[in-house]
């Protein structure tokens, strides 16, 4: 059950965000070994004059990738190859991004998060 939060400025296309939600579910899938039916994507966007580096607005395509998942459901290679491909997929998609662009990967402990009224760790019968 990962969920994933994409912030973006300036705020992408409707396609664009199609093809962003589309490419992080797939690698969660793919690289990262979660269920497709429970990976939760949101792409967000704000105010370009809000989100500055070093003190001045983005010049550049700006993002924040931020992946919430359980602790110890992937190795450093998996997490690795991750952050790899969501930096791929967002130059692909937005073009050339500001060098301060960052994926996150957030690991919760099962007890700490879950859906559908139950934690993760009652899901995998250790609560």
């Amino acid at each position: 059950m990962p969920y994933i939060e994409v912030k973006i400025e300036p705020a992408p296309t409707a396609n664009q965000a199609t093809v962003l939600a589309d490419g992080i579910t797939k690698a969660m899938v793919e690289l990262m070994g979660k269920r497709q039916e429970v990976t939760a994507v949101r792409i967000a966007t704000g105010d370009t004059a809000l989100w500055t580096i070093g003190g001045t607005p983005c010049a550049k395509p700006t993002a924040h990738l931020r992946a919430e998942i359980t602790v110890g459901t992937n190795s450093s290679a998996e997490k690795a190859e991750f952050l790899k491909r969501m930096h791929i997929l967002l130059v692909e998609t937005l073009g050339e991004l500001a060098e301060a662009s960052y994926i996150v990967i957030h690991e919760i402990p099962a007890e700490n998060w879950g859906y559908g009224g139950k934690t993760q760790a009652a899901r995998a019968g250790r609560a």
